[in-house]
């Protein structure tokens, strides 16, 4: 299976043994949520803003308006670094020292341009709403002109990745293991609940097959 090649960029140095450079897993991390965190620097300050995306192959898209400071400051740059957590479960160890928590991350490192052609720029925005619901963008009104030319709409290609993955119980010193202390690990997932229609929605207007699907996936 393809990998990314371990360099000073993307190379995991704390705990290596979770390492995962596979590309296939990292997607997989990507492709089981829509929120990223983008850091990005204005004014010499360094500023994190969480913002949707959709991945189609080895490109991440986001969007925002056409005076976003964090979208003009990455065009500067060129350069962009995104971050992606899901938190699985709390590690509750015998210790203060041992306690920690089971998690997939990734971070991307990737190269931008802002995406000018309509028909792209079309084609990307529906990859970040069917990112969010799987084929929602065939249920709603599409941009239309004078939305699509306020939007700014950014091509981040994945030059390189990493990802790091826990996913086991306590690690407690042996010592340890006779204390009267309870240890375990608290799973934790995101959850969704039913839909709640708009008051403003016609009763003949039904939930969309598509909501209805991501709802039945995701429910606790």
């Amino acid at each position: 299976m393809p990998e990314y090649p371990i360099s000073e960029v993307n190379k995991v140095v704390r705990g290596p043994k979770r390492a995962i450079y596979n590309v296939d897993e990292i997607n997989a991390i990507l492709d089981a949520t829509f929120l990223c965190h983008i850091g990005y620097v204005w004014q010499n300050r360094a500023i994190v803003i969480p913002t949707a995306y959709g991945r189609n192959g080895d490109t991440i898209y986001i969007h925002g308006s056409l005076k976003n400071r964090m979208m003009l400051s990455i065009l500067e740059t060129s350069e962009i670094s995104i971050s992606v957590t899901h938190l699985d479960g709390l590690v509750l160890a015998r210790s203060a020292f041992h306690h920690s928590a089971n998690y997939r991350s990734v971070t991307v490192f990737g190269s931008v341009h802002k995406v000018e052609d309509p028909k792209e720029k079309m084609n990307a925005l529906a990859c970040i709403l069917n990112h969010m619901v799987q084929d929602h963008w065939d249920n709603v009104r599409q941009p239309n002109e004078k939305e699509l030319n306020a939007t700014l709409v950014m091509a981040i290609k994945i030059d390189t990745a990493s990802a790091k993955v826990r996913a086991e119980g306590v690690v407690d010193e042996k010592e340890d293991h006779e204390l009267p202390i309870w240890a375990g690990v608290v799973p934790i997932r995101q959850v969704v609940d039913d839909p709640v229609s708009d008051d403003m929605i016609d009763n003949s207007i039904k939930v969309p097959s598509a909501v209805l699907a991501y709802v039945k996936n995701n429910k606790g």
